[in-house]
C-alpha cells in the first residue's frame, strides 16, 4: 500500500537542467521527513538533499548546494529536485526516500536514472 514513485531522470549535457520527481501514496506525507539520494556504479549510496514536510526547512549535501533546490506539493503528495548546471559527477541512479523515527518509517522510490554527457 505505500509507495513512492520517482520520475524524471534521463540523459543531460553537461550544463543542464533536469527536474526529479518523487510521489508518495498509502500513508500520510507530512508525518515523514523526504530526501533524496543517489548512487553510482561501485560507490556507496550518499545523501543528497531533504525536506522536513513538517515545517518546510531544506537541507543540502554540500556537492549540490547552490545548484540543486528541493520543493513539494502538497496537494500531489510530490516533492521535486530541480537539478541545475549538472556535472558528470552527478551521474548516478536516484532514489526518494520517507522517513520518521516515531513510530519508525523507512520508505524508498525505485529510483530513476541520471546521466550527465561531458
Amino acid at each position: 500500500d505505500v509507495q513512492l514513485v520517482e520520475s524524471g531522470g534521463g540523459l543531460v549535457q553537461a550544463g543542464g537542467s533536469l527536474r526529479l520527481s518523487c510521489t508518495a501514496s498509502g500513508f500520510t506525507f507530512e508525518d515523514y521527513a523526504i530526501g533524496w539520494f543517489r548512487q553510482a556504479p561501485g560507490k556507496e549510496r550518499e545523501w543528497v538533499s531533504a525536506f522536513s514536510v513538517s515545517d518546510g526547512t531544506t537541507y543540502y549535501a554540500d556537492s549540490v548546494k547552490g545548484r540543486f533546490t528541493i520543493s513539494r506539493d502538497n496537494a500531489k503528495n510530490t516533492v521535486y529536485l530541480q537539478m541545475n548546471s549538472l556535472k558528470p559527477e552527478d551521474t548516478a541512479v536516484y532514489y526518494c526516500n520517507a522517513h520518521r523515527a516515531f513510530p519508525m518509517g523507512d520508505y524508498w522510490g525505485q529510483g530513476t536514472q541520471v546521466t550527465v554527457s561531458s
